[in-house]
This record gives structure tokens, sequence and C-alpha cells, in this order.
């Protein structure tokens, strides 16, 4: 933890700032007071007036700003406090000013700079009448119970410090926990948008599109509702992939909560058949029940990877193949088409791909996506079976 933490006036508030002034302007009167008293019972000591009276209220003064500028403040009081008795005044309350000054400083974590001053203050102050006034010096019993006093009162500070960085540290991790769940949230969202709209979207373009081609006599009418329709889902897949770039964020980690399952597979085939692709489905191993999220995941990465298929290969033939092996399930998808990707665009981006390596890498898996030696585009995802990392 920084040292200065304690010390940023922007991490004082307003409540704070005016309780230490109203604490300042008190103690200066208090310390007025009651240095007067005191003097009043050591005729051996100078004499109470305007120079005692100016040091008290610097001392005290100072502590105004005891939250914003701590070490300051410890040096402008302790030197206060060394003048006051150097110059021999009375023995009295200026010690609060320092005290509170010295607490201060511990709290704000400034620990190493509050020990050379309390050790140097230990090694000043008792002597001061010894050294300047030829009076004798303090009594062991006084130096210890001196010393006693600076370590309870580190001690006490160190202990408010600690827990205010306890209590700083866990509001810290319940607003990151609640920024990772906003941001699992987010690409969970992202990616189901992605593949339930963007799967739909895809095929209404596709067929519209295919209907507009073979149908070259249907009437007028007809044909603009048509192009309206290719026109308008087009559309929307780019305001959805607008607006998946920004529930998107860089640099969050990939959710953990997916939904649907692999019993929806022949629906899907099913769409996509109806869409105008051949799909043949293989399955290797023994099919078994899954892991809740391993069969989500697999289930999503095939709904994408057909859409591509769809929207991207030119050509009609794919290949679904699920392995279940003893610790994992892989999914790979092949198409046979040689069309070329979308102007601009690599193949193998797009948000689909993001979209799949968030869920693989969500259940610790992997995942190959590229062209196929023979052409053609293969899209190969192993997720392992107990969906961890």
């Amino acid at each position: 933890m920084s040292a200065d933490v304690g010390a940023r006036p922007g991490l004082v508030s307003r409540w704070s700032q005016v309780f230490d002034g109203v604490l300042a302007a008190g103690l200066a009167a208090f310390l007025v007071v009651g240095t007067y008293f005191a003097s009043q019972g050591q005729p051996h000591r100078r004499p109470f007036d305007a120079g005692a009276v100016a040091l008290v209220v610097v001392a005290a003064g100072a502590l105004a700003w005891r939250r914003r500028q701590p070490l300051p403040v410890l040096g402008v009081v302790f030197g206060a406090a060394l003048v006051y008795f150097v110059l021999g005044y009375a023995n009295g309350p200026i010690w609060l000013a320092l005290i509170i000054a010295y607490f201060t400083a511990v709290v704000a974590g400034h620990r190493l700079v509050v020990a050379a001053v309390a050790l140097l203050g230990f090694g000043v102050f008792p002597w001061l009448d010894h050294l300047l006034r030829n009076q004798p010096g303090p009594s062991l019993v006084g130096v210890a119970g001196l010393a006693a006093w600076l370590l309870v009162l580190f001690g006490a500070a160190e202990a408010i410090r600690i827990r205010r960085e306890r209590i700083a540290q866990a509001a810290r991790i319940r607003e990151e926990e609640a920024r990772r769940r906003a941001g699992e949230e987010r690409l969970r969202i992202a990616r189901e948008l992605h593949d339930a709209l963007g799967h739909h979207l895809s095929l209404i373009s596709m067929q519209s599109g295919v209907a507009l081609h073979l149908n070259t006599e249907l009437p007028e009418q007809a044909r603009d509702s048509l192009t309206a329709i290719n026109e308008a889902s087009k559309e929307a897949l780019t305001e959805l992939r607008s607006v998946l770039d920004i529930l998107r964020q860089e640099g969050e980690p990939a959710a953990r909560s997916p939904t649907w399952t692999l019993v929806r597979l022949d629906e899907l085939v099913a769409q996509a058949a109806a869409a105008g692709l051949v799909v043949h489905i293989e399955t290797d191993g023994e099919v078994r029940r899954l892991p809740f999220a391993v069969d989500v995941a697999a289930f999503r990465i095939v709904q994408e990877a057909l859409t591509n298929v769809a929207r991207h290969a030119g050509t009609a033939t794919a290949t679904v193949r699920v392995s279940y092996g003893a610790g994992d399930l892989t999914v790979q998808v092949d198409d046979h088409g040689r069309g070329p990707s979308p102007p601009g665009r690599a193949p193998g981006s797009g948000n689909g791909i993001v979209g799949m390596r968030e869920r693989v890498a969500a259940l610790g898996g992997d995942l190959q996506a590229g062209p196929r030696p023979g052409g053609g585009f293969r899209v190969r995802a192993r997720l392992p079976l107990d969906g961890l990392p």
C-alpha cells in the first residue's frame, strides 16, 4: 500500500476537512487556556506570554491539514513543541497536539518517517531541561514510561491503519467482482445475440437472395418485397455487429454461463437444409450425457460454423462430426466450398470466431479455425468434459 494514501487531498472528504478545522480551532482554544493554568503551577518556568500563545496556536492550527498533509503537519507541530520547550515554557497540554499529529501520520501509512521522528523526540525532549537549564535528567522510570506510551500510540495507530486498508481492499474486491460479473454478462449477451439473432438473420438474408435469383419471373411487387427483406436483413446484421462491438470489451474474461444444448442439433440441421445447405452429421464414440456447459458450447459452435458456411463458403455442403472421447468432446465442422472470404476480412475473423474462442476458452479447451488443405474451411473445437480451465 502506498504511504501517501492518507495524504492525498482527493481522498479526504469535505466533511473530514470541516471536522479537522473545527478540531484545530477547538484545540487551539483549549491549549491556550490549559497552558495558562499549567504555567500558574510552575513558577520556575518562563511566564505565560504572547510567545506561548503563538506556539500553541501554531501547533493546534496545523492540525486542520493533518489528513491532507500528515507529514508536514507533524513537522510543524514537532517544531512548535520543540521551540516551546527550548524557550522554557511550562510543561502543559501542547503535548496533545503532538500526539494527534503523530497518531494521524501513522494511520496515513508514514511509519518509517514517524518512527524516526519518535526516536528524535525521545532523544531530545526528556533531556532539554538537563542540557539547557542544568536540571536533573529524566529518571529511568520516566524514560521507560515515555517509550511505552510511544509504542502504545504507534501500535494503536497501526491497528487502525491496517483495519482501514482491509476495509478498502474488501471494497476494491467487491468492485472488481461486480465489474467482472458485468463483463461476463455483456459477453454472454453478445454471444447469445450473435448466435441466435445472427443465425436467423443470415438465413433470412440468404433465402431471400436465393428466391430473388431463382424466381426471375416473380411479380414486381413480390420482387420488391423480397429485395426489401434481403436489404433489411443485411442492415440488421450490420447493426447487430455494431451492438456486439459495444457489448464486447477487450481484455474481459470469457463468461461461463452459456445456454442451449446439442439436443437441438437435428433442428439446427433442418434449418440449414431449409436454407439450401446439405449437412451430414457423423458421430464417433459412445453418445452420453455431457456437462451442461460443454453441451451448450458445442451446440453454439456448430451453429455459428454452419452460419458461416451459409454466408461465406459458396457451397451447399458441410459435414458435422461430433466425437465423444474419454475426457473431452470434439466438434468439427468442414465445408467443401471454395468461396472467397468477404473483401477486407481475413479468414476466421469477425464476431463469430471471437465468440467461439470465448466459449472454448471459458471451458479450458482449444479451437482451430482455418482453411482445409483440400479447400474449404474447418472449425474444430476440443472441450474438456470437466468444463473447467
